[in-house]
Order: C-alpha cells, then sequence, then structure tokens
C-alpha cells in the first residue's frame, strides 16, 4: 500500500541572511542539496521536528519560527510521495560552530535559485524535488520565509 509521508525542511538562517544546505548521502535524493530536514514523528508538531532535526543533522541549536510553505514531491523513480513543510528557523547562539556541521554550507535564495539554473541545463550540482517545487511553487519564497 502507497503510503504519503509528511517531510520537514528547516530553513536555518544565519545574521547575513544565509541559509545552511549540504549534500544528501542517503536513501532517495542522492547527490542533490538539501535543507536539515526529515520525516515527521507521531505526535510531534513541525516546528519540533524542524528544530529536532537541524540539532541531529547539524549540531545546530535553532528556533523555528513559522511554517511558510508547502510543496507536492512525487519521487517517481524511488516511489515515494511526499508533503513537505517548509519551516523558517533561526539559529539560537550566533558563535555556534560545531563540529557536526562539516560538509554543511551556508547559501543565500541567489545560490539556490543559481543551482535550480544549474539544474535545468543539467549541471552536476542538484537540489533535492522539495526545493525545486518550493522554488516552482513560490516565486518570491525570500518574503514567505522573513520573520
Amino acid at each position: 500500500m502507497s503510503v504519503v509521508r509528511v517531510g520537514v525542511a528547516a530553513v536555518v538562517r544565519d545574521a547575513h541572511g544565509k541559509m545552511v544546505m549540504g549534500i544528501r548521502k542517503g536513501s532517495h535524493g542522492v547527490g542533490h542539496w538539501q535543507f536539515p530536514g526529515g520525516h515527521l514523528e507521531f505526535g510531534e508538531t513541525p516546528l519540533a521536528c524542524a528544530e529536532r532535526e537541524t540539532l541531529e543533522e547539524t549540531g545546530l541549536v535553532v528556533r523555528a519560527d513559522k511554517i511558510f510553505a508547502v510543496t507536492n514531491d512525487v519521487f517517481e523513480e524511488s516511489a515515494k510521495h511526499y508533503i513537505t513543510l517548509f519551516v523558517s528557523c533561526r539559529r539560537v547562539d550566533e558563535m555556534q560552530e560545531p563540529e557536526k556541521c562539516e560538509g554543511w554550507f551556508w547559501k543565500s535564495w541567489e545560490d539556490v535559485r543559481a543551482m535550480e539554473e544549474g539544474r535545468r541545463s543539467g549541471a552536476e550540482q542538484q537540489l533535492f524535488l522539495p526545493i525545486v517545487n518550493l522554488l516552482r511553487d513560490h516565486a518570491d519564497v525570500e518574503a514567505l520565509c522573513r520573520d
């Protein structure tokens, strides 16, 4: 039986407005750029999920502020279907630089849009499908995730 799952993507911004992103290693979407995130667990709120997943994956302590966008993501090649909730987050301690963050990079929305343009022209670096859909569905994504 096919199941639609809920994914949560944490859009964590620094004091300069750049967001933390990494390249996927596991499961579907290997090699694609992503925001920290994962599956919503039973009984968990989306904001708590964004905070938990960010800490688990990057070591960053964040405060989740709001859900700013939702995408419908069908990964045909892996027969998976997700509803992805994009959550705006901010770092609790701007001075924190945990060792676990190696492999994560700070990107601007301009950087993300450039990666999407590259994807369309066959570039090697690819964005994870929920981010592709986010950019397609929300032309002014920067305004959506502001406080």
